[in-house]
């Protein structure tokens, strides 16, 4: 199955990221680890996928020139620069304007994305899923890095942590970014998870009484799109680079996935 692949890779308000300040970069996203940038990890995840016809990364305005000079022409596959927009949703519509097929989305601090993970994200496709949603058990991602993550979905037959990576099936199925308009920290911000899937399903949620498979089912009712979650059994997925805490976490589970298993620079 051919699909577009989409990295979202813009600094919030264009305005440097700290940590892109801490390491002594322009742009988060070029921040090393492991004697490579981000997005290069990234990169290699997705152009090892079968099927990737093209990536298309979203910047803010001015950013384009500064990672085509460093991606250049190492990667067999045609790269697009979009100009994000104020917001999460709108920055997902420029990025996927003009695509007829599945797409994948996922972030420029992804460094643990591997390419199974991506083809596990395309196969609902074929059984008539619309979206689909990465996510790993809790006990799958301590299990990857005990401080990888601190906040958790519960439902009744586990708890879980998204990892950052999406996609979806076809044009239509692209209303679904319309829930992130305001950003994806629903864990932080219940008004907008109210918003977002209705006050009767996070209700449920809050006091688990459904499971990981039962609200999706919900909440693709509500959304009028079927919406299938995707467990992967790596948790290290669900790891990525948000802060200098983070960044330390990530980098022992890639080193660790590199066979490298000598003390992590960043500890």
């Amino acid at each position: 199955m051919g699909f577009t692949a989409v990295v979202l890779s813009a600094q919030r308000d264009g305005k440097l990221d700290p940590l892109a300040a801490a390491h002594g970069v322009s742009h988060k996203g070029l921040i090393p680890i492991c004697g490579r940038p981000l997005i290069d990890w990234v990169m290699d995840a997705l152009t090892a996928t079968p099927g990737l016809d093209r990536v298309r990364i979203s910047l803010e305005e001015g950013a384009a020139e500064l990672f085509r000079a460093h991606l250049g022409t190492r990667w067999a596959v045609p790269i697009d620069f979009v100009t994000s927009a104020s917001n999460l949703a709108d920055s997902v519509y420029r990025a996927a304007e003009g695509v007829d097929g599945p797409i994948v989305f996922t972030t420029a601090d992804n460094i643990n994305l591997t390419s199974g993970a991506v083809t596990a994200m395309l196969a609902p496709f074929a059984a008539g899923a619309d979206v689909t949603v990465a996510v790993a058990t809790k006990a799958a991602v301590l299990a990857a890095h005990p401080e990888g993550q601190r906040r958790f979905y519960e439902f009744s037959d586990d708890a879980y942590s998204n990892c950052n990576l999406y996609a979806t099936g076809s044009a239509k199925a692209l209303k679904a970014a319309e829930t992130f308009r305001e950003g994806g920290q629903f864990a932080k911000n219940p008004r907008r998870l109210i918003t977002a899937f209705g006050l009767i399903n996070v209700l449920m949620l809050r006091y688990r009484l459904v499971s990981l498979a039962s609200a999706f089912r919900r909440i693709s009712r509500r959304l009028k799109i079927r919406i299938e979650p995707v467990v992967l059994a790596d948790g290290g997925h669900a790891i990525d680079v948000d802060n200098e805490r983070t960044y330390r976490c990530a980098e022992v589970v890639l080193r660790r996935r590199l066979g490298d298993t000598a003390p992590a620079a960043a500890e």
